[in-house]
Order: structure tokens, then C-alpha cells, then sequence
């Protein structure tokens, strides 16, 4: 097996206010053309720089939160303060992917109207959304989403107000996943730890189902039978 690339530090800040149908997140659609992640909808987020972490005395979280502000900023024009946010999960991309980061994924509410800026380089759309209906968008195949970004939508949905979601107050020990990729019955899906499969990278092994699958243009999320050790990354 040829040695997996170093995953790049890198930091995305989701968004977040109160709207007329609840608790809200700012959604951004990336160019086509990009060769990562083009087309699909993210939060606003990107690789930790240099002046990040000179910025931050190379305290890692610090510098992590700076470049989520810098990136929301680029991006749609809005820049979160950094001690208001709260680290919810850090996502590591699979081994076998040539291009890889290791982002932290913070949460952060938006004072006032939340108006958006993007720059139509980089970024082509920009929609705040109720939570509970991007999930239901991407359920309807109207949203592309990667996984981690589906999963965080789908933890959050749990929440009626930015109010109940600042009330949880920061996890101790948010969770840090690095999923692996793997098919099924001709669909595809990444496993999580606690997924029978996970550690052989062979989706097909009997037992626990931890993952999300891919089934025509649209995530599921499947928890089944995994130890208590490995708890869902989605809190009903």
C-alpha cells in the first residue's frame, strides 16, 4: 500500500442564527471547475496558513479558529469572532485520497442581518438555510453535500434556536473521524469507526453498521448495532 499523503491543517466555521423557521446555517456552493469538492454545497472554510499560525504564537486551536474568520471572510463577506466559536467534531480525509486535510469544524453565531459577499471565483452561491430543511433538500437530491458536511447538518438539526444550541456549551472531547471509503452492493459509502468493516477497509464484513452510503446522489446515515464505545455522530 503506498504511504498515505500528510493531511493539511485546515478549519471550517459553520455559521449559525435564528430565522423565521429556526435555527439557520449559511451554505456556500463551490465552482464547478474546482477540482476539490466542485459543485457541492460547504460551510465557509479552508487550509490554515503561515500567517495563521504567527498570528496565533502556533497555538494550534488558535490559529485554527483565525483561519476559519479569514476564510468566512474571503468567502461570503462575514467574520465570526473567534472566542465565540465552539470546536463540534474534526473530520480527517481518508488515507487513500491524494489530496487530504485534517479540519477542525467550528460552530459560531452571526450578529445582525448575516448579509453575504462572495467573491464568484471560488464561491458561485450562497443560501442561508434552516438547518432541518437542508437536510430534507439533500434528502430530496437537491443539495450536494459531502459526508462530513451532511453529518454535521444532521447533528445540528436536533436544535430549534441558536439559543439551545450556545445552551449546549462546548463538547469536552468532540468527536475526530477519519472515515474510509469502501462499496456495497454497487454503492458508495465511507465507514466510521465502529463500522464492522472500518478497520479491514471491506464494507461487505458482517456485523455493526456505522456509515453513511451514497445512494442515488443522496447520503443515509446508518448506526446499527455499534459499541457504546463508538457513539453516533448524530444526536436525535
Amino acid at each position: 500500500m503506498d504511504k498515505a499523503v500528510l493531511a493539511r491543517p485546515a478549519s471550517t466555521v459553520v455559521l449559525l442564527r435564528d430565522g423565521a423557521r429556526g435555527l439557520e446555517t449559511l451554505l456556500l456552493k463551490r465552482n464547478k471547475a474546482l477540482m476539490f469538492a466542485g459543485g457541492v454545497w460547504v460551510f465557509p472554510g479552508g487550509a490554515i496558513e503561515a500567517a495563521d499560525r504567527t498570528a496565533a504564537a502556533d497555538d494550534p486551536d488558535r490559529a485554527a479558529r483565525l483561519a476559519a474568520v479569514r476564510e468566512a471572510r474571503e468567502e461570503c463577506g462575514l467574520a465570526p469572532l473567534p472566542e465565540r466559536m465552539q470546536l463540534i467534531s474534526r473530520w480527517i480525509t481518508p488515507e487513500v485520497e491524494p489530496k487530504r486535510f485534517d479540519t477542525r469544524f467550528y460552530a459560531a453565531p452571526v450578529d445582525g442581518a448575516g448579509d453575504v459577499v462572495i467573491d464568484g471565483s471560488e464561491i458561485h452561491d450562497a443560501r442561508w438555510l434552516p438547518v432541518r430543511e437542508a437536510v430534507e433538500f439533500q434528502e430530496q437530491g437537491e443539495l450536494g453535500l459531502l459526508p462530513p458536511t451532511f453529518i454535521t447538518l444532521c447533528d445540528l438539526a436536533r436544535f430549534d434556536s441558536l439559543a439551545s444550541f450556545l445552551a449546549r456549551g462546548e463538547r469536552a472531547a468532540p468527536p475526530q473521524v477519519m472515515p474510509v471509503i469502501g462499496k456495497e452492493d454497487g454503492q458508495l459509502l465511507v465507514m466510521f469507526p465502529g463500522d464492522a468493516g472500518y478497520d479491514r477497509g471491506d464494507a461487505t464484513t458482517p456485523g455493526p453498521r456505522h456509515r453513511a452510503v451514497l445512494c442515488e446522489g443522496r447520503w443515509h446515515y446508518r448506526y446499527q448495532g455499534v459499541d457504546a464505545a463508538w457513539p453516533s455522530l448524530v444526536h436525535g
